[in-house]
């Protein structure tokens, strides 16, 4: 009898060892699985679409390989000043500041946008600013910085910019001379960092390296009196950012310093 039990003993060890083995190697598949899935993820391609962000509405503003879709401000083809580099477009600095530019300006992309996501990818030469324009319309006497945001892109270790303003407000993705981006999580020059610009129904948000670092609200009355108190002061273009069609432009700055996008794409949000 007791050698019964024993041996009864010894089967009912080997099932729990085999269930147990059983379930390890389930939970081992399940996180191949889960690998596999992170791999597809991080295999996006660049300045291209994942199938889920095609199914999800997604556009490219930029082929990594020409300027279809994009001209220079008030202009009907793209300045010499920006070339592809890298797979990335590039704008070849004058060293100078916007007053040097040669063959240079800001570019849009031929399309107005009203309820939208934006994303991109920047990168800055030492010393380097730039920035992005949204909401931007087209006046022939007046630059497109009259009439649009900005998030601005900078060097903030090696820039003048970065200390002036107020409370950080020119530092990188800061709504330009308005609003600082909090926190303050830039890269240094020569690396890659990603933003983010989403406007809906007047609501602005920007984000930088995956964390959102302001919001505010366009058409308000306190949007109007932050424009009221800043240097913008009388910019009714500006305050009346996409006009009464409350849509506009996405434009790229040239301010005289060699600087990068890639990875540039938008998705309209109704």
């Amino acid at each position: 009898m007791k050698t019964k039990q024993i041996g009864m003993a010894i089967i009912a060890g080997a099932f729990i060892f085999s269930a147990c083995g059983m379930g390890g190697q389930k939970k081992s598949e399940e996180q191949s699985e889960e690998t596999k899935s992170a791999k597809v993820e991080e295999a996006a391609p660049l300045n291209g679409l994942t199938e889920e962000e095609k199914a999800d509405g997604w556009m490219l503003l930029f082929n990594g390989e020409n300027f279809d879709g994009w001209r220079g401000y008030n202009k009907e083809t793209v300045p010499g000043a920006w070339t592809i580099d890298d797979n990335a477009i590039k704008i070849n600095g004058s060293g100078e500041g916007e007053a040097g530019a040669e063959d240079g300006g800001d570019i849009i992309y031929d399309q107005k946008f009203k309820n939208f996501e934006l994303k991109f990818d920047w990168k800055v030469s030492k010393g380097g600013n730039s920035g992005v324009f949204y909401m931007a319309r087209e006046f022939e006497e007046l630059p497109i910085y009259r009439s649009a945001p900005e998030y601005q892109i900078l060097d903030n270790e090696n820039h003048l910019d970065a200390r002036l303003g107020v409370d950080g407000n020119r530092q990188s993705a800061s709504l330009y001379d308005l609003i600082p981006a909090k926190p303050q999580n830039s890269k240094g020059f020569g690396e890659w960092n990603t933003g983010t610009i989403i406007v809906y129904k007047g609501t602005v948000i920007h984000m930088q390296n995956g964390e959102v670092v302001l919001e505010y609200h366009l058409w308000t009355p306190e949007w109007e009196e932050m424009i009221e108190n800043s240097k913008f002061k009388g910019w009714t273009e500006m305050i009346n950012a996409g006009g009464e069609e409350r849509m506009g432009y996405i434009g790229l700055q040239d301010h005289g310093d060699d600087v990068w996008f890639r990875n540039v794409k938008l998705k309209v949000m109704e």
